[in-house]
């Protein structure tokens, strides 16, 4: 799972922000500290043996986007630009761009396939003693159960 959850922040990288925002950082593991906007991977759940002979395991991975909220309205609008199901900023494009093309593995070979499946918990974090504006991204990954 630590490199499902690096593949799927290094698609997150891809993310445009509108210009004067800065650049999304990105995570594949809970980090000590955030430099916001970020986006980490944090808790999974795995369901064991979907297809037969361990031939398929299904995760649901819960991302987290955090932004600054230095002025809150603004603070908002990045969030939401995130959070669209397309365009330039969305997380949910970037992240389902690496599902390769038909036919390949998602993940540069490291699943069948993800799809973000919905976005939930958009409300105030407190992360490392900081208040952020932000919310969780459900992404479902599925693969091989037999994989090291």
């Amino acid at each position: 799972m630590s490199a499902v959850r690096e593949a799927v922040a290094a698609a997150a990288r891809a993310v445009v922000l509108p210009t004067g925002i800065g650049k999304l950082t990105c995570s594949g593991y809970v980090p000590d500290a955030v430099t916001a906007p970020h986006f980490f991977c944090g808790e999974y759940g795995i369901d064991f043996d979907k297809g037969m002979r361990r031939s398929l395991d299904e995760v649901e991975l819960t991302c987290r986007v955090l932004v600054g909220r230095g002025d809150d309205a603004a603070a908002q609008r990045i969030l939401d630009a995130l959070l669209a199901g397309g365009g330039p900023s969305s997380l949910k494009a970037a992240i389902e761009a690496a599902r390769g093309a038909p036919g390949e593995y998602a993940l540069g070979g490291l699943a069948h396939d993800l799809h973000v499946t919905r976005v939930q918990g958009y409300r105030w974090y407190e992360h490392a003693g900081a208040n952020y504006v932000g919310a969780e991204l459900i992404v479902r990954i599925i693969g091989e159960g037999d994989a090291p």
